[in-house]
């Protein structure tokens, strides 16, 4: 039971953490999604900041366990055994934006997509294997404003599109 409790309390004070993040921290991990090969000097043009201010976010993003790690992307079939998955996610309330914020800080969301009817997000996973998933998972359910979510693993596909 104790380790349980310094489990939670180490997810609660995670949990803290991301929410201090600002639009800064948030532009910066998008940036970094994007190519986290970035240089420091070309984040700070983007972001219209000191480089120094980027390196400073950068690093307490790390020591605050935000950024966990840095990884590359892979075409789709380039890694057949990974795991691919989607998630439904509602939203309480007017919090969409917010939530949309702290998801795009997660190194396992592949993509993010409004949608209506019963859910309010689907966001496209890719995980190594199904421990890697069941820790995005945990992440994305820490997320406050997050009212209800369903995953879904996929399993094999019959057609996809030519787009490359």
């Amino acid at each position: 039971m104790y380790q349980i409790h310094q489990i939670s309390a180490k997810m609660t004070a995670l949990f803290d953490e991301i929410h201090k993040m600002d639009a800064l921290d948030q532009q910066l991990i998008s940036l970094l999604r994007t190519d986290a090969r970035m240089s420091i000097a070309t984040l700070a043009h983007k972001l219209k900041v000191s480089r120094g201010t980027i390196t400073n976010r950068i690093t307490k993003l790390e020591d605050d366990g935000i950024i966990v790690g840095y990884t590359v992307r892979l075409r789709p079939d380039a890694q057949q055994n990974e795991i691919h998955a989607w998630i439904s996610i509602a939203v309480e309330g007017n919090e969409t934006r917010a939530v949309i914020a702290s998801l795009l800080g997660e190194p396992g969301i592949e993509e993010i997509h409004d949608t209506n009817g019963r859910w309010d997000l689907l966001a496209s996973l890719r995980a190594a294997n199904l421990s890697e998933l069941s820790s995005v998972l945990e992440r994305i359910r820490l997320i406050k404003a997050i009212q209800n979510t369903e995953t879904s693993i996929h399993l094999q596909t019959y057609r996809t599109s030519s787009k490359t």
